[in-house]
């Protein structure tokens, strides 16, 4: 698969491209100029920048590149965008654009380049998603609330299940790396029916339903667009397996938050390990909290010491990609919304 060198040492994590990067045509190539780094002018990622030659400046009508640096200020970010029109090129902090999608959608021209950090924290979300499958499938949720020694041996192996893939990214991609070890039979689920390395078939994602009825873990690994909200809901559910997991690391609005509870509390699905859930942060008092087959993570499937250096490379490869042949790592299209 197709891997972006962070300059790290070997055993640190690295970008896992989906797709490798082509330079974009002369004519659709930004104007090349000073480069913002906002709402906070973090130094590492202001020394990525002028790694690759660019300059970091404040925000003015002289600004042709914008670095965006926090997904919880989309007000600020579409303010910023929209009083500086002739801004080329924007980095996005995650592989995930739905946090600025009414901004992207309002601000669509021709020339306006997007990049996100798709395939940059590939690696370690997809160990998370390992994490939280075996986890499910030992037990993990009962084992960790009980308070006396079980007579009644649970568990089961991942070792020759039937896995389906949600999405077919970077995440997926380091997914069925990792997985390979455990002889599973892997189907993925994408927006085509193109074979994905790894996987035993690959279905489009109108044919999700044939995918579930054998599925032994289920994991959401999509982008979250007007398209693929509720992906996963009360149909689906019923058609799993009741001896089925769930794992979500891609984004809580992905799945049916009712419809999962109701097939957990009914034993329709054995259990859900979620990184991210809908409503999120998932309130206190929230029912799935006392799902005793549900394994929440407050969503730190990469955390920012992780995610931070492979950000700042990401930065560095764009900028050099902002000055020079426009081989851009990580292109958003802002019809498809990823």
């Amino acid at each position: 698969m197709p891997e972006a060198n962070t300059g790290r040492g070997a055993g640190q994590h690295r970008a896992v491209l989906a797709v490798e990067a082509e330079p974009l045509p002369e004519d659709q190539r930004p104007e090349p100029g000073p480069i913002a780094v906002l709402p906070h002018a973090e130094q590492a990622f202001i020394d990525a920048v002028e790694a690759s030659g660019g300059a970091v400046e404040p925000i003015s009508d002289a600004t042709r590149g914008l670095v965006w640096l926090d997904y919880r200020d989309p007000e600020g970010f579409a303010a910023a965008l929209e009083s500086h029109p002739a801004i080329g090129w924007v980095q996005l902090p995650f592989a995930g654009v739905d946090a600025f999608a009414r901004t992207i959608a309002a601000e669509a021209r021709p020339g306006l380049i997007w990049t996100s950090a798709k395939g940059a924290y590939a690696q370690p979300v997809a160990e998370h998603a390992l994490t939280l499958t075996l986890a499910l499938l030992r037990v993990l949720p009962t084992r960790v609330r009980a308070r006396s020694w079980a007579t009644e041996p649970e568990g089961r192996s991942l070792y020759g299940m039937d896995v389906v893939i949600i999405g077919a990214g970077g995440i997926a991609l380091e997914l069925i790396r990792l997985l390979e070890p455990f002889g599973v039979r892997i189907t993925v689920v994408r927006r085509s029916s193109d074979p994905v390395a790894g996987a035993e078939r690959t279905l489009p994602t109108d044919r999700l339903g044939e995918a579930l009825p054998s599925a032994d873990v289920v994991v959401v690994a999509a982008a979250l667009t007007g398209g693929t909200r509720h992906l996963l809901g009360e149909e689906e559910f019923a058609a799993m397996k009741k001896s089925a997991v769930l794992v979500n690391i891609a984004r809580g609005g992905l799945v049916d938050t009712d419809a999962l509870l109701a097939a957990l509390r009914e034993g329709r699905l054995a259990g859900a390990g979620l990184d991210v859930t809908d409503p999120e942060p998932l309130p206190d008092g929230h029912p799935l909290w006392d799902e005793p087959n549900c394994l929440i993570t407050p969503h730190q499937a990469d955390t920012p010491e992780m995610v931070a250096p492979l950000l700042a490379e990401r930065v560095r490869l764009n900028v050099a990609a902002f000055l020079g042949d426009g081989r851009f790592v990580g292109l958003v299209d802002p019809e498809a919304g990823y």
